[in-house]
C-alpha cells in the first residue's frame, strides 16, 4: 500500500517541478513574435484612413503638446537641482566630490525608471478623454473591413465572425473596477500607480543598505518573476541580477514592469467590454504572457522617443486592436444567452491557437488559422 502512494508522490513532485520550470508561456519565440506584432500592428493601424480625421489630427497635436509638457515636467526639477549645485560650486569646492553628479543622475533614474513618470502621465490621458477608446474601436472595425475585403472571393460561411459589430454592443465599464464611474476609475488608477511607485521607491532605497543592499533588487525580481512567469525564469533573473550593476538592474526591472502595465492599459478598451473575473483575467494574461511582453516592450521602447511618445501611444492603442484578433476569438453577440457568454469567457482563459500562430512565418501572419469559440471549427483569421 505504501509503495503505490510513494510512486504517486514522486509523480506529483515531478509534475510540480515541471510546472514550476515551465517556460511555455514565456518562451523566446513568443516574445519575438510579440515584438514583430508591434511593427506589423503599427503598419496595419497606419493604413486605416479613419485615424487621419480632423478629430484625430487635433488629438495628435494635443498629444505632441502633452509630450512636451511631460518632458518639461521631468526636466525642470532636475535642471533646478543642477542650477542649485552650480551656484553651490561657487561657495564650495566640488571638484573632488562626486555626490553632485550622483544626485543629478539619481534623480533622472528615479523619475524615468523608478517612478515611471512619463508612462503615468501618458496613461492618465485615457481617463481624461475617450479618444483612445474610440481609436481602438475604429481600428478594430478597420481590421474587420480589411479581413472581409481580403477574403471577398471566398465562401462567407468559411470566414470567421466579426469582432467590431459584437464588441460595440457590450456595455462599457472600467476593466478593473467594473464600474461606469470615471471618478472611481481615475482614483483606482492613481492608487495603483502610487502603490507601485511607493514599493519601487522602498526597494530602491533598501538597495543602498550596507551588506544586504546588493541582494534586494535580485530578490525583488525573483519574487515578481516567480509570481508572473514561474520559478525557472525567476531563478535565472536572480542569478544574473547579483552580478549586474544596480543602474542596469533597475532599468531592466522597471522596463519589464512598465511593459506589463502598458499592456494592461492598452487592453483596457477590450476588458471594459469583455468582463472577465479576476481569476479568469489572470489566466488570460498568463496564457499569453510571452507574446504580450514582446508586444509591450516593443511599444514601451518607442514610447521613450522624446516628445512623440504620447503620439506613439495612440498608435500602440490602434495596434492593440489588430493584436486582439490574433490572440482571442470573436465575442458572441450581446443577444447570446448567459450560458453562451459564460462559455466564451471560460474558453478565452487559454490561448487555443497559440502553437499554430507562433509557428507561422512573418509573411504568413495574415493567413493564420484560429479557433472560433462559436463555430468550434478551424477557420481563417486575418
Amino acid at each position: 500500500m505504501a509503495e503505490p502512494n510513494k510512486i504517486k508522490l514522486e509523480k506529483l513532485d515531478k509534475e510540480k517541478v515541471k510546472e514550476a520550470f515551465d517556460l511555455s508561456n514565456f518562451d523566446l519565440n513568443a516574445i519575438i513574435r510579440g515584438v514583430q506584432l508591434t511593427f506589423v500592428g503599427a503598419h496595419r493601424a497606419l493604413q486605416n484612413p479613419a485615424i487621419f480625421t480632423n478629430s484625430h489630427y487635433k488629438q495628435a497635436a494635443i498629444a505632441v503638446g502633452a509630450g512636451l509638457a511631460i518632458r518639461l515636467a521631468i526636466t525642470i526639477p532636475i535642471l533646478a537641482v543642477k542650477v542649485f549645485v552650480g551656484i553651490l560650486s561657487y561657495f564650495a569646492n566640488l571638484d573632488q566630490a562626486s555626490w553632485d553628479d550622483s544626485l543629478v543622475n539619481g534623480l533622472d533614474l528615479i523619475a524615468n525608471h523608478v517612478l515611471q513618470v512619463p508612462l503615468f502621465l501618458m496613461t492618465l490621458m485615457r481617463y481624461v478623454t475617450p479618444t483612445l477608446d474610440e481609436l481602438f474601436m475604429d481600428s478594430l472595425r478597420w481590421v474587420d473591413m480589411t479581413y472581409v475585403t481580403k477574403h471577398k472571393n471566398e465562401d462567407p460561411d468559411d470566414l470567421r465572425d466579426m469582432y467590431y459589430p459584437n464588441l460595440r454592443q457590450y456595455k462599457q465599464v472600467d476593466g478593473s473596477t467594473h464600474s461606469k464611474s470615471s471618478a472611481e476609475a481615475i482614483s483606482m488608477f492613481i492608487w495603483r500607480f502610487a502603490r507601485k511607485a511607493g514599493i519601487s521607491l522602498a526597494i530602491f532605497a533598501l538597495s543602498y543598505v550596507p551588506y544586504i543592499g546588493k541582494l534586494v533588487l535580485p530578490a525583488a525580481s525573483f519574487y515578481t518573476f516567480n509570481k508572473a512567469v514561474g520559478l525557472g525564469p525567476a531563478a535565472v533573473i536572480f542569478g544574473t541580477g547579483i552580478f549586474l550593476p544596480k543602474r542596469y538592474l533597475v532599468i531592466f526591472l522597471q522596463t519589464y514592469f512598465s511593459s506589463r502595465s502598458l499592456m494592461r492599459e492598452l487592453l483596457e478598451p477590450y476588458f471594459a467590454r469583455i468582463h472577465l473575473s479576476k481569476e479568469q483575467k489572470k489566466n488570460w494574461f498568463r496564457s499569453r504572457e510571452g507574446l504580450l511582453f514582446g508586444f509591450g516592450i516593443g511599444f514601451y521602447t518607442l514610447l521613450r522617443v522624446p516628445l512623440l511618445g504620447v503620439l506613439i501611444y495612440g498608435i500602440a492603442e490602434a495596434s492593440t486592436a489588430y493584436l486582439i484578433t490574433k490572440i482571442t476569438d470573436p465575442p458572441p453577440p450581446q443577444t447570446a444567452t448567459t450560458q453562451q457568454k459564460q462559455q466564451f469567457l471560460d474558453s478565452q482563459q487559454v490561448w487555443t491557437n497559440k502553437h499554430e500562430f507562433l509557428n507561422l512565418s512573418l509573411a504568413d501572419l495574415d493567413a493564420a488559422l484560429g479557433e472560433n469559440s462559436k463555430m468550434g471549427t478551424r477557420q481563417k483569421e486575418l
